[in-house]
């Protein structure tokens, strides 16, 4: 996605409620993590991290709360998705009323 569309599509973005507790559960490399991270950084929603990698136990939570091995993994106030890009985020987000 271009800048500019990216930017437009930020503008449009209401934000409903602000979330309590968001943790994103990536892997070095992931380009999908670390464009799930900027988008958050974008909004300026402050998240916990964990690594998939290096961190056994990050992995294993990540594993139990969205039923499969791949990254990224976001919890967001108790809510889970997993193996998403930025669209798929910002649908899960606008469905569970944060975004409108």
């Amino acid at each position: 996605m271009t800048g500019r569309l990216l930017q437009n599509r930020f503008n449009s973005m209401r934000i409903l409620k602000q979330p309590q507790k968001i943790t994103l559960y990536s892997r070095a490399l992931c380009s999908w993590c670390m464009d799930a991270k900027a988008w958050l950084d974008k909004i300026g929603w402050p998240c916990e991290v964990c690594d998939t990698g290096k961190d056994p136990a990050a992995r294993q939570k990540a594993i139990e709360i969205s039923g499969q091995t791949l990254v990224p993994v976001i919890e967001i106030d108790g809510l889970t998705l997993g193996d998403f890009d930025t669209v798929q985020l910002e649908a899960f987000l606008k469905k569970h009323g944060y975004l409108a």
